[in-house]
């Protein structure tokens, strides 16, 4: 269900030329803080992924609500021991 969710938020991805910056600028706009820079399209679409998983980690550590994205929904289900 992870893989799922992580391929289903990178195809919501956009990766632009930023001229001024002389560098590429990605975000993730459903995930409220995913973004990266880097020098190459490749290398700012992987930048991008690595942000993705931290923030997913962040999240479902921190018991906070990720957003449905195309349907694919993670939830953390709390377990009594």
């Amino acid at each position: 269900m992870l893989t799922e969710y992580i391929r289903a938020a990178m195809t919501h991805a956009t990766v632009e030329w930023l001229g001024d910056a002389n560098e590429f600028y990605g975000e993730i706009p459903e995930c409220n803080g995913v973004y990266a820079t880097a020098d190459s399209k490749e290398a700012c679409h992987n930048e991008l992924l690595e942000v993705l998983e931290e923030w997913i980690l962040f999240r479902v550590h921190r018991h906070l609500d990720l957003p449905i994205i195309d349907g694919v929904q993670l939830s953390i289900k709390e377990e009594s021991v």
